[in-house]
């Protein structure tokens, strides 16, 4: 075989992987997009084309958790994530009042399909962060000095986030602290 035909054929070989990287790099444009594992993402708020890209990248599965009237969010983005081929939750996460019933609704929904590639997001990739930190150190046993960094690579959670991530971590008997965890919780009120 000539060098050239050798050089076809290996191209033409190497495509699919080709393609993944081009999809990977296309991801990673959406705002805070955070990859945790081959199944699980978070992220800011994807465009409609973004998620043309995203349902072309094999993702099935969309959880939004802000709320639909957000200035960024997408006019039915329900309609839009569904006519891609992908399931759409929706959990409506008040920013200034998360629950335990926001996050145990979260993770009923991850446990129902544990293997369906999700993407989580809602505005800015805050409150999608935070659940997946909250997640992946509670269901998915990824250790919390790991989980951190990728949360505060994302931003350092406010008073308010902080409390609810320790009464979350409470509800499932784990603490907050940690040797490798810097929450900056000592300028809040730890009255939770």
């Amino acid at each position: 075989m000539n060098r050239s035909l050798m050089i076809i054929c290996t191209l033409l070989l190497a495509l699919p992987i080709l393609s993944q990287v081009v999809f990977a790099s296309g991801l990673e444009d959406i705002s805070n997009y955070r990859q945790y594992s081959p199944t699980f993402a978070s992220a800011g708020q994807p465009s409609a084309d973004q998620l043309e890209l995203i349902a072309s990248s094999g993702v099935e599965r969309v959880i939004y958790l802000a709320f639909t009237d957000n200035e960024t969010a997408i006019e039915d983005e329900d309609r839009t994530v569904k006519s891609l081929g992908m399931e759409y939750v929706h959990i409506p996460v008040d920013f200034d009042k998360p629950t335990l019933i926001d996050f145990h609704y979260f993770a009923a929904v991850m446990q129902s399909s544990p293997e369906k590639k999700t993407l989580l997001h809602c505005q800015i990739n805050l409150r999608a962060s935070a659940f997946s930190f909250l997640y992946r150190v509670i269901h998915l046993d990824v250790p919390m000095e790991n989980a951190i960094e990728d949360l505060q690579g994302v931003w350092a959670p406010n008073e308010d986030w902080y409390l609810f991530i320790k009464k979350v971590l409470a509800d499932h008997n784990l603490n907050i602290n940690c040797d490798a965890c810097d929450w900056g919780a000592s300028d809040f009120t730890d009255n939770a």
